[in-house]
């Protein structure tokens, strides 16, 4: 089902591909702390676009919060947050939501956001930092690696059924940006994820191969990955490690619209976190080329899908593509006068409505 929604109006950068974006199971060893620290807006930074409700840090006093830690199958600490109604009732089997953070971001930005609103709507939910990022574990830091991001959610549903009040066969999971390919990735192996739903979704194995709307010829492609596997000998032997795409540090007057979209938030107060640069390690980003997240899509129905994506968003074509090879049932919602990173922290264009109505009709 596609439908469109109708909402209110709303540098150190060695670019591997333009302006490309920029974000074993342990029981409780879950090293729960009590709450997980309140993150707040930068001090010092511009504030930034703050229209429509963007509202990265959003908050809620109908939820408790909690820090926890759990291994993933490579034996990796992974950090999340535990969100929980303070009205659930913990003697019942109640549905939850994984959710994933853009790529090269952390939970607190745009995660923590989606999983208070999901958890207010009554799903416990779990926001958590992907390998290689923010809290978790991983070296090198800011390392790309497709199938341990896949993981990552797989072991946050091996967490999520080892709770009391969770019901094990009722875990859905949300993916924005690039959390999106991942889950997608995810599920395709893990049948135990019974919904899933994609906000501004990148896949990023075809961005990072093609570029957006195709515009990576094939010898751009192998100019990156000899760049790539040059940089691996200079470090192998000891030399400095390079960083890639992501958010440039600065802006200019040849800065393009996707820099500035991404700026506005991951540089200014708006979202930004001290604990994430956004870019990834230039020898690790090639292992992109090999992510085919969409190949086999059609393998996780009859699991009900939902694509979310901004009417203007740079990053459409991704979602797109997934609901046409996605099989039944699926369902396209498009935002009106939404972009791509519009989708992250606006709460007056996410369509939290729809995707509350989604997993109530998808975990029931």
């Amino acid at each position: 089902m596609k439908t469109m929604m109708k909402l209110p109006l709303a540098t150190h950068r060695r670019c591997l591909l333009g302006a490309l974006l920029l974000g074993s199971f342990s029981a409780l060893v879950a090293c729960a702390s009590p709450s997980a620290a309140v993150a707040r807006p930068t001090p010092g930074l511009a504030s930034g676009d703050t229209t429509h409700g963007a509202d990265n840090f959003y908050t809620s006093d109908r939820v408790t919060v909690q820090r926890v830690v759990f291994k993933n199958q490579y034996e990796m600490s992974v950090v999340g947050n535990l969100f929980v109604p303070k009205d659930l009732d913990r003697s019942a089997k109640n549905p939850a939501i994984v959710v994933g953070h853009p790529m090269g971001a952390v939970k607190e930005q745009s995660a923590n956001l989606y999983a208070t609103k999901m958890a207010e709507q009554g799903f416990v939910t779990l926001s958590l930092d992907l390998s290689f990022w923010g809290e978790s574990d991983g070296q090198p830091r800011n390392a790309v690696a497709p199938d341990i991001y896949a993981e990552d959610f797989s072991a946050a549903v091996d967490f999520l059924r080892t709770q009391p009040f969770v019901d094990r066969e009722r875990i859905g999971a949300i993916g924005i940006c690039g959390s999106g390919s991942f889950v997608i990735s995810a599920a395709k192996i893990d049948p135990r994820i019974k919904a899933i739903a994609t906000v501004s979704m990148y896949d990023m194995g075809a961005a990072n191969r093609n570029g957006l709307r195709q515009s990576v010829t094939l010898e751009q492609r192998k100019k990156f990955l000899e760049e790539a596997a040059q940089q691996r000998d200079v470090e192998f032997a000891g030399g400095e490690t390079q960083y890639t795409s992501g958010t440039p540090e600065e802006l200019s007057d040849k800065s393009t619209a996707i820099d500035r979209e991404f700026y506005d938030f991951y540089r200014t107060a708006r979202g930004h976190r001290p604990n994430t640069t956004t870019h990834p390690t230039l020898t690790s980003n090639v292992k992109f080329m090999n992510f085919y997240p969409f190949v086999d899509i059609e393998t996780i129905a009859p699991r009900p899908m939902m694509f979310v994506t901004g009417e203007h968003a740079h990053s459409r074509e991704f979602s797109d593509e997934a609901y046409r090879l996605a099989a039944e049932p699926k369902e396209l919602v498009v935002v009106p006068s939404a972009g791509h990173v519009d989708l992250y922290d606006r709460v007056d264009l996410i369509p939290f409505d729809r995707l509350t109505t989604f997993f109530r009709g998808s975990l029931d």
